[in-house]
């Protein structure tokens, strides 16, 4: 006889040609939009405001306004249900968060919106599923390597989203591909405070053209 866990009713991961959301942390209002428009140029269609970055509900308002209709924006660190109503409310469509807490998801869900929280363990992975969740955030990936989240993988749900966050980049997200890892969550590689639009541009597209490449290759 063969087991399958209960999966909560989700709100399922965007169909995106790139599964790589760009971590905004620290990001100002004032300079948020000038920095969204040229990672969307890049190629980028799902946008994270931290919200322990300066006035987070504001910038992901007027990002909201300007790029909600062409691109999936929303909120990391994403800690209370109180919270998450306020992402919402600005017109975030995407929360992610560092833990799983199955109060914060399912009020995201009721919402309509996507979810990733993070995990490490089998244990948090499959809790993450049970409440509802959109993908997995293997955080922080750099710790549990392309080796410990492959180990996860052969329990999953062979229709999982998984993606691996802290301490990946252009540089290395191709080795996580190669196990199975298909979105990515890009922080201090790609925007740093105080970096220029030019500068996030160049960490854009590098960012980019790695992640096509792994694909490519992994496809064979």
């Amino acid at each position: 006889m063969t087991l399958t866990p209960t999966i909560a009713p989700t709100v399922p991961w965007p169909e995106v040609k790139r599964s790589l959301v760009a971590i905004l942390r620290g990001i100002r209002p004032d300079e948020a939009e000038i920095i969204v428009e040229g990672l969307i140029d890049c190629g980028f269609e799902m946008i994270e405001v931290p919200l322990n970055s300066p006035n987070p509900f504001v910038s992901i308002e007027r990002l909201c306004k300007r790029f909600g209709k062409h691109c999936l924006i929303g909120a990391g660190t994403v800690l209370t249900v109180a919270d998450c109503a306020h992402v919402a409310d600005a017109g975030g469509r995407l929360m992610v968060s560092p833990n799983v807490d199955p109060d914060v998801l399912k009020a995201a869900r009721a919402r309509r919106m996507v979810t990733m929280p993070g995990v490490f363990s089998p244990t948090e992975a499959f809790l993450a599923l049970r409440s509802g969740a959109s993908a997995l955030k293997f955080f922080p990936a750099s710790v549990l390597g392309p080796a410990g989240i492959a180990a996860q993988l052969a329990v999953l749900p062979k229709d999982t989203m998984v993606g691996a966050v802290g301490g990946v980049s252009d540089k290395n997200l191709a080795a996580y591909v190669a196990v199975g890892v298909r979105a990515f969550g890009l922080g201090s590689s790609l925007y740093r405070p105080g970096m220029t639009a030019v500068e996030v541009r160049e960490t854009g597209r590098a960012s980019v053209a790695a992640y096509d490449s792994a694909l490519r290759e992994a496809r064979g």
